[in-house]
């Protein structure tokens, strides 16, 4: 089984929470993707939170394959971005090109997000 880990969900497993126990399990399930967009926003959290962003970024690069947005990508995922947006108002950019992203590659979303809930590839852990 292929999963793309969510930026909530890796600094839920960063912070040691309940939630974080739940994705270090999955870490030793299947295949495991991230976007560089989910590097930003983690670092970013992290950074902010005072904790080791160089460990963080080890971390996710050693447990998981990065995945490289390409113009295709960039414009299914403007075109979902505009569909869904019209729905739900909270609907990001980055979080269209993250469903995109692991409905390319047939991955199972691993999140916090409620805004993904609905969507099939989505496991939120709450």
């Amino acid at each position: 089984m292929n999963y793309v880990i969510d930026s909530s969900a890796w600094i839920e497993y960063f912070a040691g929470s309940k939630e974080g126990e739940e994705v270090s399990k999955i870490l030793k399930k299947g295949e495991i993707f991230s976007l560089n967009i989910i590097i930003s926003e983690v670092i970013s959290k992290i950074k902010r939170r005072g904790m080791d962003f160089n460990s963080a970024y080890r971390v996710i690069l050693s447990h998981s394959k990065i995945l490289e947005m390409n113009s295709k990508t960039a414009k299914e995922s403007g075109l979902l971005h505009a569909e869904i947006k019209e729905k739900q108002k909270n609907f990001g950019l980055v979080d269209a090109i993250i469903l995109i992203s692991a409905r390319k590659i047939k991955a199972n979303l691993v999140t916090l997000d409620n805004h993904f809930k609905g969507f099939k590839e989505s496991i939120i852990l709450k």
